[in-house]
């Protein structure tokens, strides 16, 4: 008598050989958001998952250095880079696009400032998403306040731009998204920010041009509806001017 046939199993996105980066990715799809080198990903990404994505990254990189002909055995200088490099990656440079964004508490504009206040320069680090080389650089910004404005401590400026550039961009996507964020985060009238960065994707390599610099700015509210603003903004940036 010929038994009947157990069906096949369905795979299942959590089984233990499944890679954690695939997992993370289906969620993504899942939920129908996109995952480029400049999003955060955070909210997709479980508790103790961050430790297991730096593992398969580790692996990978091996293999990277295996394929350049790198002895990793013998040579003692590199006998641990596939992990130092994969721990930068994730928990460092890179570290914008797995983390939430930092707590940011609010106050109300209590005395209802409305003056044009400047935060900067704030040394940012990135890394272009086109060769991951790194771009260093500084960035100014500029509020312009009302009675309804939310106010946030100058040091979280700082943390909010430190968190959006932590992932591989280009400049001007970066300057972009830490507007949004400020914006939404404080609704002033108006926002201004200048960023300068060196791109060693220029000086390292290509080119090899070590003196070149990028300056963009983004202006939002006031600021691109009064000249004469912007004007004062820009003259109050020390060497913009």
């Amino acid at each position: 008598m010929l038994m009947k046939a157990e069906p096949t199993a369905t795979l299942n996105p959590d089984d233990a050989g499944t890679p954690v980066s695939v997992k993370i990715r289906e969620r993504i799809q899942a939920a129908r958001k996109r995952f480029h080198a400049n999003d955060n990903i955070a909210r997709f990404i479980e508790p103790g998952e961050l430790e297991l994505l730096l593992d398969e990254v580790e692996i990978k990189m091996q293999a990277v250095l295996d394929s350049m002909v790198i002895d990793t055995t013998s040579d003692h200088n590199t006998s641990d880079t596939a992990r130092r490099v994969a721990k930068m990656y994730v928990s460092e440079v890179f570290k914008g696009r797995y983390v939430n964004q930092p707590t940011i508490t609010e106050f109300p504009n209590a005395e209802h400032l409305n003056e044009l206040m400047i935060v900067g320069p704030i040394t940012v680090r990135s890394a272009c998403s086109h060769h991951f080389c790194p771009v260093i650089g500084k960035v100014w910004i500029g509020v312009m306040p009302n009675e309804h404005t939310n106010v946030i401590g100058l040091s979280k400026y700082a943390r909010l731009a430190e968190w959006v550039m932590g992932r591989p961009q280009i400049q001007e996507e970066a300057v972009v998204q830490l507007a949004d964020l400020i914006m939404e985060k404080t609704q002033p009238d108006g926002l201004a920010i200048v960023m300068e960065a060196s791109h060693y994707c220029m000086a390292w390599r290509g080119v090899k041009d070590m003196d070149a610099k990028m300056i963009n700015s983004v202006m939002r509210g006031v600021f691109l509806k009064d000249p004469a603003l912007r004007r004062e903004f820009l003259a109050l940036i020390p060497g913009k001017n």
